[in-house]
């Protein structure tokens, strides 16, 4: 039996589908995570959330932030935007049981000492305390507000933590650190606007930021995190214990699987 954990697909189903020829994937005994963003921007969403949902039983997903964006746009919170490609799941006859489940993933998986998230978890972390944030989410997202939750849940601010914070501020800034981050402060205050492998200068003024996983103040320094979303990163850390999958499949770069028994990567072309 093998674990795969493969980086952001966003409806990239032609070379998912050959990585798991690749490695000889056996729904019957291997497992396959998932970083999130199962969606958005490539040819074939639908196919790929289908796929998922079909193999339910063999797969862990993290939701990001395309996941998330998906299910407001289906909810009717948030209009799309032009750069968004999700009308085929939007439109689809099983679009219901599709978005049902995704909206029942997690934010945080851990097991046997490795943590799957999407983006990150910030310096003032430990593990523990990222699972417990995330079910503050998850829990709303799986209730009655869920509606209320997929508007509120757009916005750059607060930019850093605060225990006090309540409400669906407080729900904002924990999914903005699971969900969208890249640069923080090494007070896990958010950068959301540097995306590339070097920041944006001044955009927290008199302020240091560096890669989440980076800030020796770190709590989580020696947990194994994988990780997606930062697609200019190209999967390199130079952490060992930090892993990097999200390898720009959706622009024309590489889709990963990273086998976590042998810690050996398995890539794929994604260029047409």
């Amino acid at each position: 039996m093998s674990t795969y954990v493969v980086g952001d697909i966003q409806g990239c189903f032609e070379p998912f589908q050959h990585l798991l020829k690749q490695v000889r994937f056996n729904p019957d005994k291997d497992r396959l995570w998932s970083t999130g963003d199962l969606i958005n921007r490539g040819p074939q969403n639908l196919e790929t959330l289908r796929w998922f949902y079909t193999h339910r039983d063999n797969v862990t997903v993290v939701l990001g932030n395309h996941d998330l964006h998906l299910m407001a746009v289906s909810a009717g919170a948030r209009k799309p935007s032009r750069s968004d490609n999700i009308h085929d799941i939007i439109e689809a006859d099983d679009r219901e049981p599709l978005l049902e489940w995704l909206r029942y993933r997690p934010l945080v998986h851990h097991e046997n000492k490795v943590t799957l998230v999407h983006a990150g978890i910030p310096p003032m972390w430990h593990v523990e305390d990222a699972l417990a944030r995330a079910s503050e989410v998850e829990t709303v997202l799986q209730s009655e507000n869920a509606m209320a939750f997929f508007r509120a849940m757009y916005g750059n601010e607060p930019s850093a933590w605060k225990d006090d914070l309540t409400g669906m501020t407080r729900l904002r800034v924990i999914t903005n650190y699971f969900t969208r981050m890249r640069y923080c402060t090494s007070e896990s205050e958010l950068d959301l606007i540097s995306k590339g492998p070097e920041p944006v200068s001044d955009v927290l003024p008199g302020e240091e930021v560096a890669p989440w996983f980076r800030h020796s103040n770190r709590l989580t320094k020696d947990e194994t995190i994988l990780f997606g979303h930062w697609a200019s990163l190209e999967g390199c850390s130079d952490d060992p214990n930090i892993i990097g999958l999200d390898t720009g499949c959706v622009w024309g770069r590489t889709l990963t699987f990273y086998e976590l028994e042998t810690g050996q990567r398995h890539s794929c072309s994604c260029s047409s």
